[in-house]
């Protein structure tokens, strides 16, 4: 990126951007399928979701285009994780076309050949990254795993909790993340979910909470029974546990943002024990879905804290308030590595109070289950 000007790519970017997210992933969507037709086919019949995931993946990608360190990593996880879609090297020419396209039209008069330029250059390392990634592991792991529904546990009306088989373990880490698609009830509709057990085994559990006008959480929780198939993605994310750290944790966690918690404690208790806080929250007593996993958890483990908070629900006698906040009212957690996990708006409360109480940002890691 040495010979790229990335901060006109960051100024461009936002400029594009302010004609709306919508707007742009349409365009780009548009000039991909009608130049190219045959790569409909990788993406699902409603593409609202794509839309959203598309803009996502360019905010994340612009933000980080100087930042090799968080860049790279995240390209080459989801260069491995495309290939479940059939994403092949040779289309990753089709898709910087529509790319350029789209943001030349965008841009307007604002539009420049050494902006043209960058934008190309800047494609082709991102393409390389992603790609080379995919090639490296093409031999040695399949694009997905096919898997069988083992039991659905309907906890609340809108959360379930899965337990499926795959034939062959799934090389993820504790903390990271799988890729789920129902093949029959939503084929092509993909979503990240996070195993809640530590891997190694051919049984994962997953934890699936309704989002409205999710395609994926709906099926799992409303429509999905024993039996059913699955296909399940690669690993994808860096929330993981580092054996190189011996520093305590604190582990927040709202909602079934608790899978990867109890991933990773599964992995302390049989890898080696830290000193672990988990602090676990949700609105109503109702949402607290896992409170006897936890319970026995707490019981279990002397290295082991557990506390539970509820903010809307006044028939709870326990600790009361948002999670993030109940959790930095209860330590100083600065000499703490630091995980957290929810929904958007819970992971950004979160983070900020902790950086603000002196937490380091490299010490905390996060990772949102919104549906986009």
């Amino acid at each position: 990126m040495t010979d790229i000007d990335t901060a006109a790519l960051k100024e461009n970017f936002a400029a594009v951007a302010a004609h709306g997210g919508d707007e742009v992933a349409l365009y780009f969507y548009s000039y991909l399928f009608l130049r190219y037709p045959e790569t409909r086919d990788m993406f699902p019949p409603g593409m609202t979701k794509q839309r959203d995931r598309l803009v996502g993946a360019l905010v994340r990608i612009v933000t980080d285009v100087d930042n090799a360190g968080q860049l790279v990593p995240y390209l080459e996880d989801l260069g491995r994780d495309h290939r479940k879609f059939g994403t092949l090297t040779a289309h990753y020419p089709a898709v910087g076309e529509a790319l350029l396209a789209t943001l030349r039209h965008f841009s307007g008069a604002g539009w420049t050949d050494k902006l043209g330029a960058d934008w190309a250059a800047a494609y082709r390392i991102v393409a390389g990254a992603m790609s080379g990634a995919a090639e490296k592991v093409a031999a040695s792991e399949p694009a997905f795993w096919d898997a069988e529904i083992l039991d659905v546990d309907h906890r609340t009306f809108d959360i379930a909790v899965l337990t499926v088989r795959t034939q062959t373990p799934v090389p993820y880490l504790a903390g990271q993340s799988l890729a789920v698609e129902p093949s029959l009830a939503r084929p092509r509709e993909w979503r990240f979910f996070t195993p809640a057990n530590a891997p190694g085994g051919v049984d994962i559990e997953l934890h699936a909470r309704l989002i409205p006008g999710g395609p994926v959480s709906t099926a799992l929780v409303r429509v999905c029974q024993r039996g059913d198939r699955l296909r399940l993605g690669p690993p994808f994310g860096r929330m993981t546990l580092q054996p190189a750290s011996d520093r305590p944790l604190l582990m927040v966690a709202g909602s079934t943002g608790l899978a990867p918690m109890k991933a990773m404690i599964a992995e302390l208790a049989g890898t080696g024990r830290r000193r672990t806080h988990l602090f676990f929250g949700a609105r109503s007593v109702r949402e607290a879905y896992d409170r006897d996993a936890l319970a026995a958890l707490d019981n279990r483990y002397g290295w082991l804290s557990v506390v539970t908070a509820i903010s809307d629900d006044t028939r709870w006698n326990g600790p009361q308030g948002l999670i993030g906040e109940v959790a930095a009212d209860q330590g100083d957690w600065s000499d703490h590595d630091v995980f957290v996990c929810g929904s958007p708006a819970m992971v950004e409360a979160s983070v900020k109070r902790l950086l603000a109480d002196g937490v380091l940002e490299e010490q905390i890691k996060f990772e949102e289950f919104g549906e986009a």
